[in-house]
């Protein structure tokens, strides 16, 4: 990979240091990478769970998980590059985004917003060869992570990781839609509700860690508008949410159950304990950010095995 450096000013007028990029990891980065890998897991849970609850075959679907995995990989990327192109201003002022491509000019916004257009058509077209219904969740989850979070409340209110939680939460709603038209299932509401909830501690988090990047660049995140403590209480409501949402799993497997519901109370206690145990609150929130992607982790893992078992062992 080339290294070449150089200086050049932002539109703030900050100095920033340019690094020189390949090509792959330039769109990697534009396209947002990480994110797909991370949504896509979600969206095998629900595939996996749509699966087994309708008693379907695995070697039947095959085209359809395909089609949901390709679709969803697209749009999701899609999604990330119009985030690129409308905050590459404020991408700009903070130290952790300043050397991305949109913000640097390794990728120009026209040539972003093209891509993110075209990745944005061919994932609802792959989704389409799934279901229509889930070609119409990866619309909805890419407008609701634009207009209302990106466009609207991400620099304007508090409640933006409420907001963005929404859209965050659709890849479980696409992946049982590949496979089943009925979206009123309470193991599917399960899912959406319980990745909206782990959503709220998990950025809260992050915003806790990258404080000083969001207040230089007026971003009002919960810890930089109304404090640690507010953020801490707010932080354990969401918690005490999702140990609550632990039992709507109750409808797929008690065993699911109650994995979903160890894991959040090990989340609050580490939260209490770790919170007026620990001065340093970055190190807290860190070690929060950390639990919550093992969290995640165990919990849609769980998921996607007890589903896989399940719909191998009705074959039979």
């Amino acid at each position: 990979m080339e290294q070449n450096l150089k200086t050049e000013r932002n539109p703030q007028s900050a100095e920033i240091t340019v690094v020189k990029q390949s090509r792959s990891n330039i769109l990697a980065q534009t396209v947002k990478t990480g994110i797909i890998k991370s949504n896509l897991i979600p969206m095998w849970a629900g595939l996996a769970l749509g699966m087994y609850k309708n008693q379907m075959s695995l070697k039947e679907n095959i085209p359809e998980i395909l089609f949901a995995t390709i679709g969803s990989a697209l749009v999701i990327g899609a999604a990330g590059a119009f985030n690129n192109v409308y905050d590459r201003d404020i991408d700009a002022i903070m130290p952790r985004t300043k050397n991305r491509p949109t913000v640097t000019g390794e990728m120009t916004a026209k040539a972003t917003l093209f891509l993110a257009i075209v990745m944005l058509v061919a994932g609802i077209g792959v989704l389409a060869l799934a279901s229509p219904l889930a070609a119409l969740f990866g619309f909805l989850g890419v407008f609701l992570y634009v207009v209302p979070y990106t466009m609207w409340t991400k620099r304007h209110t508090i409640y933006n990781t409420e907001v963005g939680s929404i859209s965050g939460a659709v890849p479980p709603l696409i992946g049982w839609a590949a496979v089943s038209s009925d979206v009123t299932h309470p193991a599917l509401f399960g899912l959406f509700f319980v990745m909206v909830i782990w959503q709220m501690p998990h950025f809260y988090a992050i915003a806790i860690r990258k404080r000083a990047d969001y207040e230089a660049a007026s971003v009002p995140m919960l810890p930089v508008v109304k404090g640690m403590r507010r953020t801490y209480y707010q932080t354990n409501f969401y918690l005490i949410l999702l140990i609550l949402s632990s039992f709507l799993f109750g409808s797929i497997s008690i065993g699911i159950m109650l994995v979903a519901l160890l894991l959040s109370v090990a989340w609050l206690i580490m939260s209490i304990y770790g919170y007026h145990s620990n001065k340093d609150q970055v190190k807290w929130a860190t070690k929060m950010f950390v639990f919550s992607l093992i969290h995640m982790t165990i919990l849609f893992t769980t998921v996607i095995v007890y589903s896989l078992v399940g719909v191998i062992f009705k074959l039979y």
